[in-house]
């Protein structure tokens, strides 16, 4: 799947396999101070082999966000919790390496999950918890949309403490793929 986001660099969503172990746990190495306090993804193999079979489970869409036609991985976006049924729902979480942050490929592989996510899976909402001081996520989901639906205390435990977040979300109906806002 690949992306033709308006300002944006295009950007390809793949499933991981176990041949991306090095690449993706190079790059979360290297961006280990970029994540902090934010996320805290796989940076050991005993920590990929545990991301990868997450990965593989029905109720979750995990994908690399790589550089077109096989360029690096950048990041990862994940819908987690995948629920059908009248809730029909996902939770969101994303992250870009400290070499590719600030330069959109973050709002790409964003928008290629929303349109896979309200497309291909056909789910009605995606909430996105963020923390109240991550300003670029926070700047992210309100670029594609979303709407703040709710603030939550202590409510994920990331790097060792219990943080607070802000609720965010999007509806299949409010989503227009930023592709066809380009025209």
């Amino acid at each position: 799947m690949r992306s033709k986001q308006y300002d944006a660099p295009a950007v390809d969503l793949r499933a991981p396999t176990e041949a991306d172990e090095a690449e993706l746990l190079t790059l979360n190495q290297a961006s280990r101070a970029h994540y902090a306090p934010w996320v805290s993804p796989p940076v050991s193999a005993k920590q990929y082999a545990a991301y990868l079979e997450r990965s593989r489970r029905a109720d979750v869409c995990s994908r690399l966000i790589c550089g077109p036609d096989g360029g690096p991985i950048v990041g990862v976006v994940t819908l987690s919790q995948i629920f059908y049924g009248p809730l029909c729902s996902a939770y969101m979480g994303y992250q870009v390496g400290a070499p590719f942050a600030g330069r959109g490929y973050a709002s790409a592989g964003v928008g290629l999950m929303l349109s896979l996510a309200f497309g291909d899976l056909k789910l009605h909402r995606v909430e996105a918890n963020i923390q109240p001081g991550n300003s670029a996520s926070l700047a992210l989901v309100r670029r594609l949309g979303f709407t703040r639906e709710g603030f939550s205390r202590r409510y994920l435990h990331i790097d060792g403490d219990w943080r607070d977040h802000e609720r965010w979300a999007i509806l299949a109906e409010e989503w227009v793929d930023p592709a066809i806002r380009r025209g």
